[in-house]
This record gives structure tokens, sequence and C-alpha cells, in this order.
């Protein structure tokens, strides 16, 4: 599924091609991937409505339109933004722009979402979502304030998007790699050099993956239709049997955590 990373990428792609244009048409093709709006209200509250602004919010593109509505969009597993005008069979959102392009949402197996929110909508949605790990705002105190109280596992809470906006079961196991800290430790059991170490773990890691355009283990795929160039460089994710980039020990994988792949490796998380 993916995320910051990945959606920040599809964001920066499309930006230029979106921002300033007026949407001529827009259509819903696969109403099934809407929320709590039908097409018709969907496709009548977009179309000539200007695009003022591109941007990310945890694992959402979101686009914002001259009158303060939010096209809110989620991939998920297979979602993809795309700047063309491919015939894909799979495209369930399609905008047309008076700059002559199209944007378009293809989803294989739409499980992926769209909102129209307005901004009473809109700040309620942003406002039950926890910090952003890029911002310079977001501090070592305020990821202790966000893992307090919660006796999860360290890598569940950090991926809880209430906590901590963006961070997805990739970025969590290899965050905990980099901070030396079991993922399965409770979370309320982290000292402050723990946080601390955890903190730089997620800003660098999140951060190196931005500026390698984000992880394709399988569907991703940035805004130029390409895969992303991450996954070379991941220490753990996705390396179950092979050695630590550390020490040599075999990393492990588990799903005793939460029922999702959890890698990590014995000695190096303790």
């Amino acid at each position: 599924m993916p995320e910051l990373p990945e959606v920040e990428t599809i964001a920066a792609d499309v930006r230029p091609h979106l921002e300033g244009a007026t949407i001529r048409r827009a259509r819903i093709l696969k109403p099934d991937v809407l929320r709590k709006i039908r097409r018709p209200a969907f496709e009548r509250g977009v179309t000539g409505r200007r695009i003022v602004a591109v941007g990310r919010r945890a694992k959402h593109l979101v686009i914002t339109l001259d009158d303060g509505a939010r096209i809110i969009i989620q991939p998920r597993m297979t979602g993809a933004m795309l700047v063309d005008d491919d015939p894909d069979p799979y495209t369930v959102l399609r905008l047309e722009l008076d700059t002559g392009c199209v944007a378009r949402f293809r989803d294989v197996r739409r499980l992926g979402t769209i909102h129209l929110l307005r901004e009473a909508a809109w700040r309620r949605y942003d406002a039950a979502i926890g910090p952003e790990p890029l911002d310079p705002a977001f501090t070592p105190e305020r990821l202790a304030a966000a893992l307090a109280g919660t006796r999860a596992a360290v890598k569940k809470a950090i991926m809880d998007q209430k906590r901590l906006a963006g961070v997805g079961n990739i970025y969590a196991s290899e965050a905990c790699w980099i901070a030396r800290i079991d993922p399965s430790r409770p979370a309320h059991r982290l000292g402050a050099d723990d946080v601390a170490r955890l903190h730089a773990a997620i800003v660098d890691v999140l951060g190196r993956a931005v500026a390698n355009r984000g992880t394709t283990v399988r569907d991703y795929r940035t805004g130029t239709g390409e895969p992303g160039e991450f996954q070379g460089l991941l220490a753990v994710y996705d390396r179950a049997g092979e050695p630590c980039r550390r020490c040599g020990t075999r990393i492990a994988l588990t799903h005793a955590l939460d029922g999702r792949a959890t890698y990590f490796c014995h000695r190096c998380q303790p």
C-alpha cells in the first residue's frame, strides 16, 4: 500500500500538470470508489473548478479547488494517479482539463477511495490524522506525546494514522531496524533515548524514500507510471532469510504482531 513517500512522489509528479488548470469535465467511471457522495454530485461539484493546489496528507493525495473543496484520493493497494489519455479499462476517475491534459486515477482492484470534502468536512478529516513526520515541527517530543499511553507494539503504534501520519508497514519495519528497536516492544516502555533514535530513524528513512521516488514491491507506480527506486535500499523489509546489512544475521519474518509481515534482525533489535 502506498505510504508517505509514494504519495508524496505522485503529488510532485502530477502537480505541474494540475495546478492552475480548470476541470473542464469530470467523469467517475467506477462509482464504488466514492465515499459519502454520489457520482452526479461529485461530477457537478468539481466541473468548472480551478485546481489551486496539489499536495499530500498522510497517505492521501489532496487536490484543492478554488472554492475550498478538496478531492481526497487514497490509492491503497493498486491505485495510481497519472496524467495521460490512455483508454485504460481500470480508470475510475477522469479529469479533463482546460489545458488539454487528462488526469486519471486508475485502480485495478478498486480498493482505493475518493472523497469530495468541503472546508468544514476537510478540517474534521485533517484533525483526525496525526502529525506529519517530515514537518519541521515534528520533534522527538512530539513523537513521545503521540506514543504516550499506548501499550501497543511500537511498530503498530507508529503505523496508527491517528498517532503519526503516513507511516505504513514498509517504513515502520525499516525505522525500527535503523533505531535498533524490537518492533514488538510496547511503545509505553520506550525511554527518551529510544524515542530520539526512533524519531531520527523515521525522518531518515522517509526522507531517503522520497528522494528515491518511493518503494515498488509489487503494484506502486509513480505519477509518471514508473516504479519507485527505493526497494533496492531496503534494509529489512521483504528480505526474510537474507543477511542483515549491519551484522550479517539472517533477517526474520513474523506475522505475530498484527497479522502483517514484520521484518527484523534478532541481533540488532534485541
